[in-house]
């Protein structure tokens, strides 16, 4: 079996699956629990003042027969004192010494705050610090949070304040809710982080009941914009931890969340650069002995492979990842549909006809069966009608041999400007 053991700035796990700071967090029975049922690590639920919290607090975006497919709260940081939980956590530590115990903590932004709830903390054995400047709501309108995590400069600031006074790592956690990550995960960088960690949710609003008006959910006829996640926040996720994986000047570890819901999402995220995953969404729909099913699909698939160790995966699709400017212009595929396979529902001719590029035609065969077949020389290659298609098997995107040779944009305009230099000397 496959080494499934991680390593994230020296803190150390049996497996890549932790816990995201959150209400799964929120208590020693909790963590313990998550624990016995096999996860490799947790970050305690956000320390820092005792906050008072409201109900109601969840709201969730069901689709096309899936529940959960997004998740929204309105939930701030511990309610509980900060002795309460240290206690718990050194207990937590005590008891399963080989488990990662990260405690994520927010205080205002000032040297003195940071120091001291450092010290406290790390009193408590934890094996690392996650510094929460990524909550969107209730504390970000306190001068914390997302409030921080969106300006550099602070990031940058708290890091080194929290860096002074520690003696574990110190990994940041990010905010999505910015125009580029990597900007605060350079601050962070720069700020003395071992690690960063992302992404903390995106701004939300669920829903409006439009029976009654009111916003999902509301707190006495009141509602207010929460923090967005689940398997819906997966793609923005995962292209966060590859862009700040590629970057040189990120040079640090990354441990990547966002929509991971099962082993295979968890996998994608490894691929591009994260060296563990958090999962909180997941865990509070189905429970945590979902972890037996992303320790065997990952152990499974690292087997299968011949891959001794999860490490070994670690970032292996970052090269893959660029600016679109570096893709290949003269690289094609086409669709083809397979007939013999395809139900004739029309679902592709419509979706190609009515909003792409109307290269699929509807036909007779010899026989007068009616069937879908592609002007191969009119497809673009855009994928649609095989991701509108309810068959498996039925279209397949297949690449043609290139009638030139690999022509990127950037090379485009490079030849472009060379020939204008050229012409202009003459």
């Amino acid at each position: 079996m496959a080494d499934l053991r991680t390593n994230l700035a020296g803190i150390t796990s049996p497996n890549p699956f932790w816990l995201a700071s959150a209400p799964p967090t929120n208590s020693g029975y909790q963590v313990q629990r998550a624990f016995e049922a096999g996860w490799g690590g947790a970050v305690w639920k956000t320390l820092g003042d005792p906050i008072l919290n409201v109900s109601s607090r969840y709201a969730a975006v069901h689709f096309n027969g899936q529940r959960v497919a997004g998740f929204n709260n309105i939930e701030l940081i511990t309610d509980r004192p900060l002795e309460v939980n240290l206690k718990e956590i050194y207990e937590t530590k005590k008891r399963f010494p080989n488990h990662a115990v990260v405690a994520s903590l927010m205080v205002e932004p000032n040297q003195g705050a940071w120091h001291e709830i450092v010290k406290k903390t790390e009193a408590a054995g934890v094996d690392g610090l996650e510094l929460n400047f990524g909550c969107p709501h209730g504390m970000a309108e306190r001068g914390m949070g997302s409030a921080s995590g969106q300006v550099p400069e602070l990031v940058m600031k708290q890091t080194n304040w929290a860096k002074e006074a520690a003696e574990t790592p110190v990994i940041v956690k990010l905010t999505p809710n910015i125009t580029d990550i990597t900007a605060t995960a350079e601050a962070a960088v720069q700020g003395g982080a071992d690690a960063v960690s992302m992404i903390n949710t995106i701004n939300s609003l669920a829903g409006v009941d439009i029976d009654t008006w009111l916003p999902i959910p509301h707190v006495g006829g009141k509602g207010a914009h929460g923090g967005y996640c689940g398997p819906a926040v997966k793609p923005i996720a995962l292209n966060m931890v590859s862009e700040c994986a590629r970057n040189s000047r990120i040079n640090v570890p990354i441990s990547g969340m966002g929509g991971v819901s099962n082993w295979q999402n968890a996998i994608e995220f490894m691929l591009m650069g994260a060296s563990n995953v958090q999962i909180c969404t997941a865990a509070m729909h189905h429970g945590f002995r979902i972890v037996e099913d992303l320790i065997d699909g990952l152990s499974t698939y690292l087997d299968d492979r011949g891959i001794l160790s999860v490490q070994d995966i670690i970032g292996k699709s970052v090269p893959t990842f660029s600016d679109w400017g570096n893709l290949d212009l003269n690289y094609k595929v086409v669709a083809r549909i397979n007939n013999d396979v395809c139900i004739n529902c029309n679902k592709c001719h419509i979706a190609c006809e009515d909003t792409s590029h109307q290269c699929i035609d509807m036909l007779n065969d010899p026989s007068g069966n009616a069937i879908l077949q592609v002007r191969e020389e009119d497809c673009v290659g855009c994928n649609l009608c095989s991701i509108v298609c309810p068959v498996d098997g039925a279209i397949d995107m297949i690449q043609l041999n290139h009638e030139h040779p690999p022509m990127t944009w950037n090379e485009r305009q490079t030849l472009i400007g060379s020939l204008k230099d050229k012409k202009v000397s003459k």
